[in-house]
């Protein structure tokens, strides 16, 4: 059975309202929001009662421009589309609850986006105080080790030497072989004359070494015949060199005091395996050997 266009005519002039107050609710709970929003920022509350108000007036309005539709007569006849008698309109109170939910959940996702907007902006100040916490720690820094260079600088030019000046021994010994460069002196273990720039110090194997004078450590090397040794600039161009050395305790660059210890005595090289254990003592003026016992105290 077919409805007659009476019917349907109604039936399309109350989908028309039903559309045109879903259409107003959404537009007038839009425009609250944002004039909301304007007014409070920091709130999310809506008015429901005003809000259920102004929907009211705004579909009574729009009622009032739609012609009413004719009442059918009962033709006795049913419908394969027949209309539900037991159809209810939605109340405007519930299309309001329904949007008002809508609207405050839309509020609730809101704050917690700002908070987590808030909290990244917290972590990224905190991240840039460390960042620049870092760079002015870094001149300080920078100032620090220019410090210790300009310690380790002024050190190395208040090294001071002079021929007249007094150098301790690096260790309690004889001396096995003379200081010679004028002419030659007999060496044990290798059973020949020849030209001695340095002295050869009787000692005992582990023994300390001290250092003879203030200076700054030129060198740590190892040479065939002396061993192990360090070169050490005592100041005014003189220069002292300790040979068969073990246990070496300074590095290149290293700045010590007299009675500083160096090292420990080794066993002697193949050169020295007749004289024993010893050490190696060697004083330079700008490169050449002068004689070490003449500043022994």
């Amino acid at each position: 059975m077919r409805r007659n266009r009476s019917t349907m005519k109604k039936e399309r002039i109350i989908m028309l309202v039903s559309s045109v107050f879903v259409l107003t609710a959404l537009t007038m709970t839009g425009f609250y929001v944002k004039e909301k929003n304007e007014a409070e920022k920091d709130g999310y509350m809506v008015d429901m009662s005003a809000l259920e108000k102004k929907t009211e007036e705004k579909t009574k309005e729009i009622a009032k421009t739609v012609e009413p539709a004719p009442v059918a007569e009962d033709t006795g006849k049913g419908n394969d589309l027949d209309y539900d008698p037991n159809f209810q309109e939605a109340s405007s109170d519930e299309v309001t609850a329904s949007f008002g939910n809508e609207v405050t959940a839309q509020g609730s996702g809101d704050e917690t986006a700002n908070k987590d907007i808030a909290q990244e902006g917290v972590l990224e100040e905190r991240e840039e105080d460390k960042a620049q916490e870092t760079e002015e720690a870094k001149p300080e820094e920078s100032e620090s080790g220019e410090a210790v260079e300009t310690a380790s600088m002024e050190a190395a030019r208040a090294l001071s030497f002079h021929e007249r000046d007094n150098l301790g021994w690096p260790v309690a010994g004889n001396v096995l072989i003379n200081y010679s460069m004028d002419k030659t002196v007999y060496f044990p273990t290798l059973q020949q004359y020849k030209y001695s720039p340095a002295i050869v110090i009787s000692a005992a194997e582990g023994e300390n070494i001290t250092a003879s004078a203030d200076g700054k450590v030129l060198s740590v090397f190892e040479d065939a015949e002396i061993g192990q040794a360090v070169t050490m600039d005592i100041g005014n161009g003189y220069e002292l060199t300790y040979g068969q050395l073990q246990d070496i305790m300074v590095l290149q660059g290293d700045v010590v005091s007299a009675g500083d210890v160096i090292g420990k005595v080794a066993s002697p090289t193949k050169y020295y395996s007749v004289e024993g254990p010893n050490i190696y003592f060697r004083l330079t003026k700008d490169g050449r050997p002068v004689n070490p016992l003449s500043n022994l105290e």
